[in-house]
């Protein structure tokens, strides 16, 4: 059994996609969608360890998929990334706001990302850890 992290993408963009995918198939296993509402979808049917999101797609934007994640009690702590081209404080403020751990704005840098995935990913082994002690401890 493949024990590797697995890390949703939602973005529109093609290209974002592919290069994200690059940078971390060696390490994680890598879950597309390319719109919000399949993106939710795909976060329920596999409820990655992460999700990479993009603010700017047709129809429903970065800032409703992660309200709706939120809202959901199975997908409610998935830790989401925005990455995104939208570089003003206002936004990055309203998507921390509405629940992202973090905000990356495109064109992005590989190890920045990297970095950034592996942080989020170590603070949700961490909380998994306390989650099972306090649990231990409360028996």
């Amino acid at each position: 059994m493949d024990s590797r992290k697995n890390i949703l993408i939602i973005d529109d963009e093609k290209m974002n996609i592919i290069a994200l995918a690059h940078y971390l198939k060696p390490m994680y296993e890598i879950i597309v969608a390319t719109d919000g509402s399949s993106g939710i979808e795909a976060a329920i049917k596999h409820m990655p360890d992460l999700i990479l999101l993009d603010i700017i797609m047709p129809g429903m934007t970065g800032f409703d998929v992660i309200k709706n994640l939120k809202e959901n009690k199975e997908t409610g702590k998935i830790p989401v990334i925005f990455i995104t081209g939208l570089n003003s404080i206002e936004d990055e403020e309203k998507g921390l706001l509405q629940g992202a751990v973090d905000y990356i704005v495109k064109p992005f840098n590989k190890t920045i990302v990297r970095t950034r995935i592996e942080t989020q990913l170590k603070l949700v082994e961490y909380e998994h850890t306390i989650e099972r002690l306090s649990n231990l401890l409360g028996r």
